[in-house]
């Protein structure tokens, strides 16, 4: 009877590996919908809500983004496709380790920052100094800090916001208002997480592709006239001849000016014997002098 009844519930087990099927998680066009990992499930409304954390350094292939880590959660399934959307991204332990050294001050603070586009965003930034700072120091910190970002959210979107962040301009930016109060060694937004994602949908604007066509078109009209002007030169090198003719009749007289050279030797002459001749009308003030000593002493 056992052995029976383990035929039985044999039978009934089915194998679930074999019920599922691959699925490819692709990223939201803002980082180009690229491949980030696969997964499998007998059910595909079982994906949904899932969240994927990739490094940065997978996207980019650049190995000095490899300390990012970004978070991906799908949201919609198509075929054997399963979209995300971005959800945030945080700094690896080890990164965050290096900057912070003993007898020195962090500076941490949490922001919720709107978009353009209607996103709501809380980003989490830290700042290092090279010694410790008093309270109201951090606090002019902090306030610079919160100023910058949300300055910058207002006036972009969240595909943008996020970019200036993992390309570290967002960082730069802050350290030179900070700087202005008090002189911070390094800034870092270490972590961002997405509240409610973006509900007014902007298109970004792409304008390089579209200049570089037109430069083009003006370039090939420019070069037009300049195949004219070349013939225009082409055709007149004649009076050349001329002008050699000219040249060599003026090379033919080369005494008369030497005769010319001549003549204002004469008058530098003139001039010195006129200079010598001044010379003795000074010795006469001498002896004038003398005959008045003379006179004082016969009287």
């Amino acid at each position: 009877m056992a052995k029976a009844r383990s035929r039985a519930a044999a039978r009934k087990v089915k194998d679930r590996w074999k019920a599922k099927n691959w699925y490819n998680i692709i990223a939201p066009p803002a980082f180009d919908s690229v491949t980030i990992a696969d997964t499998m499930t007998d059910n595909p409304d079982n994906l949904i809500n899932r969240v994927t954390g990739v490094s940065l350094q997978d996207l980019t292939n650049d190995f000095r983004k490899s300390h990012i880590t970004l978070f991906f959660k799908i949201n919609k399934v198509e075929e054997d496709k399963a979209h995300t959307q971005f959800t945030g991204h945080t700094l690896t332990s080890d990164y965050l380790r290096r900057m912070i050294r003993r007898r020195r001050s962090k500076i941490e603070g949490v922001f919720n920052v709107d978009t353009r586009d209607g996103a709501l965003i809380k980003v989490k930034p830290f700042a290092t100094t090279d010694k410790r700072i008093q309270n109201s120091q951090r606090k002019v910190v902090r306030e610079a800090m919160k100023k910058t970002i949300a300055d910058q959210a207002k006036d972009s979107t969240l595909s943008e916001f996020m970019k200036n962040i993992l390309d570290g301009r967002m960082g730069s930016e802050i350290y030179k208002n900070c700087k202005k109060l008090y002189p911070v060694k390094r800034i870092e937004i270490h972590k961002t997480e997405v509240v409610t994602q973006p509900t007014i949908k902007i298109e970004e604007k792409k304008p390089k592709k579209e200049v570089k066509e037109e430069t083009k078109e003006k370039d090939i009209k420019e070069k037009k006239p300049k195949v004219e002007k070349k013939e225009k030169e082409v055709k007149e090198p004649k009076p050349k001849v001329k002008d050699s003719l000219e040249e060599e009749k003026k090379t033919e007289k080369p005494k008369d000016k030497k005769k010319e050279k001549k003549t204002p030797k004469t008058k530098k002459a003139t001039t010195k014997k006129t200079v010598k001749k001044k010379i003795p009308a000074k010795k006469t003030t001498k002896p004038k002098t003398v005959i008045k000593k003379k006179t004082t002493k016969k009287k």
